[in-house]
């Protein structure tokens, strides 16, 4: 809940401090990760990750629900949900951080985004290597990135530790707009 509040309140704050032109949302971006096994990859898909940027300060937030993860099998979701990230305690999991040396005016770029990370209630500071397209009034994010297991104190049993990857490797896709009131 206090992550909701604060994405709330950084949506309000971005509408407050800027002008209009200045701040780009996506509903519907795409985070994907996938977990090379022994026994079996582990691979799912959110589609409904809310994102916010400010290009004046340079600023992103992202929010997702962890229950929104689509898995090929439904005993998989099951899992995650219940057993590792254990969503009825940790529901989302959510991005703040800054865009360096970011020029809105640019085509293409890559630029690194460094923030806190926070995934079943543990925060941690990363660097995201991020290809940013201008696309005619409207931005494309795309990168991927690696977060291992135990930096989030995801607990796995010991007789399956050796059929789940320590790192998970970690995909996304924004697609922002003109964030209009």
């Amino acid at each position: 809940m206090n992550k909701l509040i604060i994405l709330i309140f950084l949506v309000m704050s971005f509408s407050e401090d800027t002008s209009r032109s200045d701040q780009f949302i996506t509903r519907q971006g795409q985070v994907s990760f996938f977990s090379y096994t022994s026994v079996e990859n582990i691979e799912a898909k959110n589609n409904q990750v809310l994102s916010i940027i400010d290009l004046s300060k340079g600023e992103i937030a992202v929010s997702m629900l962890m229950n929104a993860f689509v898995f090929k099998k439904a005993l998989m979701h099951e899992h995650f949900n219940e057993s590792y990230i254990e969503s009825d305690l940790y529901p989302k999991a959510t991005f703040e951080g800054r865009i360096v040396d970011f020029d809105p005016l640019a085509d293409i770029q890559t630029r690194m985004i460094k923030g806190n990370l926070t995934i079943h209630g543990i925060a941690n500071e990363v660097e995201i290597k991020t290809t940013i397209q201008n696309n005619n009034g409207s931005y494309l994010f795309t990168g991927d990135f690696e977060a291992t297991v135990k930096d989030y104190d995801i607990k796995i049993p010991p007789i399956l530790a050796p059929n789940i990857a320590k790192t998970i490797s970690i995909t996304f896709r924004f697609e922002y707009q003109p964030y209009e009131k």
